[in-house]
């Protein structure tokens, strides 16, 4: 292969936005190194640039721009390389950016290996676009990646990819496609290989309740979430799994009985809200209402009391009138959410609520930090009920804890990383716990 691409030998490549994401990127490293290729470790020191890019938000493609001029900048001989959604939903729009060498969508980011020895031709190939129907997508990219803490022992595992809800400001579906999962067996084998080196994993996907709904997944048509996860604790090693963002009502009883029953799976509930307006839900085209959310989050706490409850809230909302959005805070206000990601609206060329009444930026901006102070406020209260308590935790490579109910805590004694403790709480710091007395190890 590094003879066939000339002088393309050395690649890097940068991730942009989510987990999902990120995984790809994983999976696509991997895959190039079995082709013979390097990770330069640093743009600067690569003869292929691979952009793997977000575009859920405007401010995402004004990053994937910048970084394509700061690329072509810093190294002008390097083959830039732009895949990801931002290239599935805007080719052309980037294939005319300086120092762009081809433009592959996630319809064909699988095949970039067998289409690296194409860009031998460099001068030939500029700005060159391969993008398809990611509607006809089956596969999809996915490997183990790091935590987004920054510390290297709770890797993420995709097991999911794309969606089918219909959400009017959402650009997922159109990028990345209908949803699919990874198949059981790879699922366990992805597993058994990672319990032999971290406490703990996290599961993760675009919308991650769906795995194995979709016509022709080879698994009884009867199993969902809550029976993968039973086959994974019961077929493998791994000590804690952590579950991240499940649609509420993907959210069922047999799922949350098992998340409360199982002390392997981390009790942590993170369900995206967006509204707490049934108006705002409705225009949002969101399958729920307020009080399906709220009969969701009313059954996790009766069995989980001390779990983290976290939800994705959205301001700005094309529409949001002033009630609506007091709708959504009051809502927020009497919830037991213990952390909240608060996002500013942002319009999405080819969504119908791009096409609707714009709330203008300053009101939109104001909403956002009412939210966002009202989720640290409930965070802190979160936090000072917890001082004398004991939480099972593992510990992190940066001197730090993650607790199972996703809080930090400053350790009063060095650990090694990737162990799981139960640390008794002394304190509320600025952004998390600090603990009191010695640690003790489980098991």
């Amino acid at each position: 292969m590094v003879g066939k691409l000339g002088g393309v030998r050395k690649f890097y490549i940068q991730n942009f936005g989510c987990r999902a994401t990120q995984a790809d990127g994983a999976a696509l490293e991997g895959l190039l190194e079995k082709q013979g290729m390097e990770s330069a470790g640093h743009a600067r020191g690569a003869d292929l640039v691979i952009l793997n890019t977000c575009t859920v938000t405007s401010s995402a493609d004004d990053d994937v721009r910048k970084s394509i001029h700061r690329v072509h900048r810093e190294n002008p001989e390097a083959r830039i390389l732009v895949t990801g959604c931002y290239a599935q939903r805007a080719p052309e729009e980037l294939s005319k950016i300086p120092g762009v060498t081809w433009v592959v969508g996630n319809s064909h980011k699988t095949q970039i290996p067998e289409l690296l020895p194409e860009l031998a031709g460099a001068e030939q190939y500029h700005g060159q676009v391969l993008v398809g129907d990611i509607r006809a997508a089956s596969g999809f990219l996915s490997s183990p990646v790091d935590d987004a803490f920054g510390d290297r022992t709770r890797p993420n595992l995709k097991i999911q990819e794309g969606c089918n809800n219909p959400c009017t400001f959402c650009i997922i579906p159109s990028v990345r496609g209908r949803s699919r999962s990874m198949p059981v067996e790879q699922v366990l084998d992805e597993l058994r290989r990672l319990a032999a080196g971290y406490r703990e994993v996290v599961l993760t996907g675009i919308n991650l309740g769906r795995w194995g709904r979709e016509a022709g997944f080879r698994v009884d048509d009867r199993m969902r979430l809550s029976d993968l996860l039973k086959l994974v604790l019961r077929e493998t090693g791994v000590e804690r799994l952590r579950i991240s963002s499940v649609e509420p009502m993907d959210f069922s009883d047999e799922l949350l009985e098992l998340m409360a029953g199982e002390g392997r799976i981390a009790r942590h509930v993170h369900a995206p809200l967006q509204s707490g307006s049934d108006a705002v839900l409705k225009r949002m085209k969101r399958r729920y209402r307020v009080r399906h959310y709220e009969d969701r989050l009313a059954k996790a706490y009766e069995l989980m009391p001390d779990a983290a409850y976290g939800a994705d809230v959205m301001t700005g909302f094309p529409g949001e009138t002033e009630a609506e959005f007091r709708e959504t805070y009051e809502f927020v206000e009497r919830m037991p959410f213990t952390y909240l990601h608060v996002f500013t609206y942002s319009e999405r060329p080819g969504t119908p609520a791009a096409a609707g009444a714009q709330v203008p930026h300053l009101v939109r901006k104001e909403r956002t930090r009412a939210l966002r102070e009202l989720g640290a406020r409930k965070n802190l209260e979160f936090r000072r009920s917890l001082v004398g308590r004991r939480l099972r935790a593992v510990t992190l490579d940066n001197g730090k804890a993650l607790t199972e109910n996703y809080l930090n805590v400053e350790m009063a004694a060095a650990r090694g990383a990737n162990e799981l403790v139960e640390l008794e709480i002394g304190g509320v710091t600025e952004m998390g716990l600090s603990e009191a007395g010695r640690l003790r190890v489980i098991g």
